[in-house]
């Protein structure tokens, strides 16, 4: 099993940058994808980008295409998310998760293994 851990969360104002990490703990090698979802206070939760890991092929949801960057170290077992020009609207508890499917995705039921979540406040 898997065990990821998020840091970099915080708050910043509108049009500021903030890098998000994901360390994958007790790291079982093979083929996987790892994925950074977000939930907004009474919102579902959604996915914001996920990367293929041996690939590093990356898809991002329209929201944050041309401001988000997911990026990997696989020597630190470690993605991360850069995110730019951020907006109110990307307020939100940003999770990674991570995936053992051959394929990626952006649906939530396809990840089994997740981290507990971090902050992010965008204030205008």
């Amino acid at each position: 099993a898997q065990h990821l851990v998020e840091s970099g969360g915080g708050s910043v104002q509108a049009g500021g940058s903030l890098r998000l990490a994901c360390v994958v703990q007790r790291y079982t090698p093979g083929n996987y994808n790892m994925a950074w979802f977000r939930q907004a206070p009474g919102k579902e939760r959604e996915g914001v980008v996920y990367v293929v890991v041996h690939s590093g092929s990356a898809y991002y949801a329209d929201s944050v295409k041309g401001r988000f960057t997911i990026s990997q170290d696989n020597a630190k077992n470690t993605v991360y998310l850069q995110m730019n020009s951020l907006k109110p609207e990307d307020t939100a508890t940003y999770y990674c998760a991570a995936s053992t499917r051959s394929v990626g995705s952006l649906r939530q039921g396809d990840y089994p293994y997740w981290g507990q979540g971090t902050q992010v406040t965008v204030s205008s």
